[in-house]
């Protein structure tokens, strides 16, 4: 009976544990970091970290502007938006879904990373109230260390 006893507590303790350290890992995934230059004023660059920190990033935000680091970075310039991030040693450049990025953390490709060139209407942080719904086509790309591209993802 007392064995009984002792391999029940066992199995519950391990269980317990397992729980815990499962919702540990989800805290983990969900507190991904991530850095990103910006302006001090825009706005739709605040709207897009907004949109990352509501997906599970944690922004570290430098308001210095972009240009320095997007060329430290190494992302070619015609490739530029107005704010430039750096996650797991990715460089993310411009309005990508938050989805986009995770997509890319996952399958882990051999690239410089992403860009969403210019400011297009609909990608995340340029599709709040004063946009009036409107949501052009763009699409993310996936920028190989040569500076070359090829689409990542299409958005409608």
């Amino acid at each position: 009976m007392e064995s009984i006893k002792r391999q029940r507590r066992l199995l519950l303790t391990g269980a317990a544990a397992l729980g815990l350290a499962a919702s540990g890992l989800v805290r983990a995934q969900a507190a991904q970091g991530i850095e990103v230059w910006k302006d001090p004023n825009c706005g739709c660059c605040q709207d897009w970290i907004s949109h990352l920190e509501q997906n599970g990033f944690k922004a570290r935000v430098f308001d210095s502007g972009n240009n320095a680091a997007r060329a430290q970075l190494g992302m070619p310039q015609p490739l530029g938006s107005c704010h430039t991030a750096l996650v797991q040693g990715y460089v993310i450049e411009g309005h990508v879904p938050a989805k986009d990025i995770q997509r890319l953390l996952k399958e882990k490709p051999q690239a410089l990373g992403l860009a969403v060139p210019g400011m297009p209407i609909g990608s995340p942080g340029m599709d709040g109230p004063a946009y009036g719904g409107r949501r052009d086509r763009y699409e993310v790309l996936l920028v190989l260390k040569d500076g070359s591209t090829r689409v990542f993802q299409r958005h409608a």
